[in-house]
């Protein structure tokens, strides 16, 4: 008995198929809500190679979506606990570990080797990150987002004639503008829809199976169980934006091009903290949990704009919400206001600061 025997029968498929799928090299960017379904029947068709992709450690409010992870991994590293989940599961894979987020310092070595690449990342940095690194590979770019009740699916960079993100996306949108779903929610089943469409739209990359979404865009709606695609076109003006080399890539500040305003980790703001700096804490007051620090003013997003003057005498202002998206909003807010101040947003928000002091003991 051979676990793949029903894909063996499957017309069109059959062992060669299989064996294609076997010889196969993938990368998965993300280990959340998109990765945890991908994964799950990546693994499953028995793609021979999988490195995972993830700098991030599993929070109890991952589990209503990142269906791999349970509460015995809260605090674990994501990428270490899905590959021990599926080491246990199937003895056949050769998986390879990156508890780290892809950045313009790792992207060449960490996709280079293989044959294609999926991005379950929920940022837009990520997504023009990885796809410019897609396009200098010349690399196959499996993507997919979600955003409340709808998400898209598409396949990128396949041929020399394939359209890519930045055809779909030409100009940078902030983060800010389309926040995710820590911000926004999400029902769990909806990135599960889309990752099984994402791993469908890999699994026919790499065994040649019918009709890839090449150049379309296919989308789903969760309130009304209705899908539609779109035609795109290769966008010359956007592509004239992309690095035309590693060099290029490596010197863009893709956080910055994204979200005008640049991002620091909880280190580095505390390293930075002293005379003429504000911690502000832009979350509401009903918000958990407090952060106590003598350092600390709390101005709640929604009345910024009302209190501005508090601000006035500051050099360097470390901006912080719950999850790292009104933060970029209260710093693009000041920066327009007071453009000679330094200005961040601090990545992550207090869940980071949690995360981090989980992982420091």
């Amino acid at each position: 008995m051979n676990r793949f025997e029903r894909q063996l029968i499957l017309p069109g498929f059959g062992t060669e198929g299989q064996e294609k799928l076997r010889n196969s090299s993938v990368a998965v960017i993300g280990a959340g809500g998109l990765g945890s379904p991908i994964l799950l029947y990546l693994a499953a068709a028995g793609v021979g190679k999988i490195t995972v992709v993830d700098g991030d450690e599993v929070s109890l409010s991952n589990l209503n979506r990142q269906v791999i992870f349970g509460e015995m991994d809260l605090g674990k590293k994501k990428a270490e606990a899905v590959v021990d989940y599926f080491r246990s599961k199937y003895s056949d894979i050769e998986w390879t570990v990156i508890s780290d987020f892809i950045s313009t310092e790792n992207a060449k070595e960490i996709l280079s080797p293989h044959h294609l690449i999926i991005d379950g990342s929920d940022n837009f940095p990520t997504r023009y990150l990885v796809n410019d690194a897609c396009v200098l590979l010349k690399k196959p770019l499996v993507f997919g987002a979600i955003y409340q009740h709808e998400g898209q699916v598409s396949v990128f960079n396949l041929n020399r004639n394939s359209c890519q993100y930045r055809d779909l996306f030409p100009d940078m949108p902030s983060a800010a503008e389309i926040p995710n779903c820590s911000e926004t929610g999400v029902l769990g089943v909806l990135p599960g829809i889309i990752g099984n469409l994402m791993a469908l739209e890999a699994i026919k990359v790499l065994s040649r199976l019918g009709e890839v979404l090449d150049n379309r865009v296919l989308y789903f709606n969760s309130l009304t169980s209705e899908t539609y695609d779109l035609q795109i076109s290769p966008s010359f003006k956007a592509r004239a934006a992309a690095p035309a080399d590693w060099d290029s890539l490596q010197a863009i500040n893709y956080e910055l091009a994204c979200e005008g305003i640049e991002t620091l980790d909880w280190d580095d703001a505390f390293r930075r903290a002293g005379h003429g700096t504000m911690l502000v804490d832009v979350r509401e007051l009903e918000e958990e949990p407090p952060l106590v620090c003598s350092a600390l003013t709390k101005i709640p997003m929604s009345v910024l704009p009302q209190q501005l003057e508090k601000l006035e005498d500051a050099e360097s202002i470390f901006f912080f919400c719950q999850t790292g998206i009104r933060s970029q909003k209260a710093a693009l807010l000041i920066k327009s206001h007071f453009p000679d101040k330094a200005t961040y947003s601090i990545k992550g928000g207090i869940s980071a600061l949690k995360t981090n002091s989980r992982s420091n003991g």
